[in-house]
């Protein structure tokens, strides 16, 4: 790992263990071995670090998403893999996609620092509401309304469509963070919600 990455990684640990307010950067090049000038070579101040953070937390998902042969990002590229799709492949995306933010140690440290934060610093608020409520159903939103629009789904109210999709599996993962003895659970449950989900909306097949 080049010292770019160590830099991130380190404050990602440090970030998520005391706070993001409680770190400072000499405590971060500490933990890397640098001194902090070398630091700032490579990062302006703490706040670049974490856009820094945000960015390789996109990138892993993005390669998370090609994994499963499915964009992720953007619902026009992705209304065709969904068109048509077996209840077997859907629960296979769903399934994939959940074990990998509960299970990604990138991104179970990003989390817990926003889960922390998001009480004490109104831009961390923000960028919890944009990673995993905004941004999440904001793209299954639009993928519902091709899916629709190519008469795969039934024609609905599209905005109750989609959180009763996202709704139980947000649900789920901050179940699981909380209580990890509980996944079995979780999944089984996770994979009757997207059959169910696809029998409901599906009909128009």
């Amino acid at each position: 790992m080049d010292t770019k990455h160590r830099i991130l990684d380190e404050a990602l640990t440090l970030f998520s263990q005391k706070g993001y307010a409680n770190v400072y950067v000499g405590e971060i090049a500490e933990k890397v071995g640098i001194k902090a000038p070398s630091l700032y070579k490579h990062y302006k101040n703490k706040q670049a670090i974490f856009d820094a953070i945000i960015d390789e937390m996109n990138k892993r998902y993005e390669a998370q998403a090609g994994m499963l042969n499915i964009n992720g990002m953007n619902p026009s590229v992705d209304a065709s893999v969904y068109s048509n799709i077996s209840d077997d492949r859907l629960v296979e995306i769903g399934i994939g996609l959940f074990l990998y933010f509960l299970h990604d140690d990138y991104t179970c440290r990003f989390r817990k620092i926003l889960t922390i934060e998001q009480f004490h610093n109104q831009e961390f608020s923000k960028i919890y509401s944009s990673q995993y409520v905004d941004g999440p159903i904001s793209y299954q939103k639009m993928l519902f309304q091709l899916l629709m629009a190519n008469g795969e789904f039934i024609s609905a109210d599209v905005d109750v469509m989609t959180l009763q999709f996202y709704a139980p599996i947000y649900m789920l993962l901050t179940l699981c963070d909380r209580e990890p003895d509980r996944e079995a659970e979780a999944l089984k449950l996770l994979e009757k919600h997207f059959r169910q989900f696809s029998k409901i909306y599906g009909g128009a097949q």
